[in-house]
């Protein structure tokens, strides 16, 4: 394998695909609470595009376990994006293990990556129709 071989998926984008039992739910869901529309569908897909980037609700027979966080949106204020979400029925997930407790929905998150230039996060999680576990981040300067 020659090294441009070896950056193949250095140099790819990625895409989110998070499973849906009932897509038009899970259309109403993305649409009614979070303000977000499909750029694209094709029969059990939804394709939408944030800040560049892309994720694809599908229809499947299998669903998540919700367990961890599947995708995050990075937010400049996620007071502002909790409340807005709140003010349209996202209900906040309550966490309370060792490290990682929220207040008011959002929890503290020591250290971040050094190349984001920050020295934590603040994070808030929430679910979709389908069970997944979605998050919202601010990086903390």
């Amino acid at each position: 394998m020659n090294e441009d071989e070896s950056k193949t998926l250095a140099r790819s984008r990625v895409a989110t695909r998070l499973p849906a039992r009932d897509l038009e739910r899970a259309r109403r869901f993305y649409s009614e609470k979070l303000g977000l529309e499909p750029v694209d569908e094709r029969p059990g897909g939804l394709l939408y595009r944030c800040g560049g980037a892309e994720f694809v609700v599908f229809r499947s027979t299998g669903a998540s376990s919700g367990a961890f966080t599947q995708m995050a949106w990075e937010v400049d204020d996620i007071e502002t994006t909790v409340s807005e979400l709140r003010g349209r029925g996202v209900v906040f997930e309550d966490v309370d293990v060792p490290g990682l407790r929220t207040r008011d929905g959002i929890a503290e998150i020591e250290g971040n990556y050094p190349s984001k230039g920050a020295r934590g996060e603040r994070g808030a999680w929430f679910r979709d129709s389908e069970g997944n576990l979605l998050g919202v981040g601010e990086p903390v300067v």
